[in-house]
């Protein structure tokens, strides 16, 4: 798959998020990427407040700067463009959670401070010590990882759509919360083999979705 090939989003609909107004391109591109955003901030060690602060951040930051967001290979993909601004956002998080830096001459001193200050002060190094250090998550490993999640995401919510219901249960629970076949058989009243066919019925249709998803135009 290419490495700047977008979620499942059409390359028309970054264009209409040019325009702020528009609150249904906005929804799509936020259903699109949120949780991408959020699994990637708590795969880094965020809390999910902080996380959620990550993909309010990360959007906000994306409205800002999309108008001049021009796809060229040369510079690098869309893919790459969130990547870094959810770094960004991911590195803020983590600042924040450093003691706030306040009297720092009279500590250098140690004049003027009470023994429970200078306590306080030890408990607040131990906090920093246990904040766990960005740079050692390989982010771009977990960012890939979780767009490849997305892609299928998208994929298997267009296929429910196509199916019967029972047969998108079948497979559901079959190959997505890996019953065994018998078991999803007699939950669902139907057949050993109609589990089978139906399985490999969706799996090729999910295979088709993820296709025609990746052919669409870069930007």
């Amino acid at each position: 798959m290419n490495d700047d090939e977008f979620i499942p989003t059409r390359r028309s609909l970054l264009s209409r998020l040019k325009n702020w107004d528009d609150q249904e391109s906005w929804k799509e591109f936020f259903d699109a990427y949120s949780r991408l955003i959020y699994r990637v901030a708590t795969k880094a060690g965020l809390t999910d407040a902080e996380a959620q602060d990550v993909v309010q951040e990360t959007v906000i930051v994306v409205a800002r700067k999309i108008p001049d967001f021009k796809y060229d290979p040369a510079l690098g993909s869309f893919k790459s463009w969130l990547l870094l601004i959810t770094r960004r956002r991911i590195e803020k998080q983590f600042k924040k959670r450093m003691p706030v830096r306040v009297g720092l001459a009279s500590r250098l001193s140690g004049a003027g401070e009470a023994p429970d200050q200078r306590a306080d002060e030890t408990k607040r190094t131990a906090t920093v010590e246990r904040v766990p250090d960005p740079n050692s998550f390989d982010l771009e490993t977990a960012w890939d990882a979780e767009w490849e999640r997305n892609l299928w995401d998208a994929a298997l919510a267009r296929v429910k759509a196509q199916v019967k219901p029972k047969q998108f249960q079948m497979f559901d629970l079959y190959v997505c919360k890996e019953w065994p076949v018998k078991e999803v058989a007699r939950a669902l009243g139907v057949s050993v083999a109609d589990v089978y066919v139906i399985k490999h019925r969706v799996a090729r249709l999910i295979r088709e979705e993820i296709k025609a998803i990746t052919r669409i135009p870069h930007w």
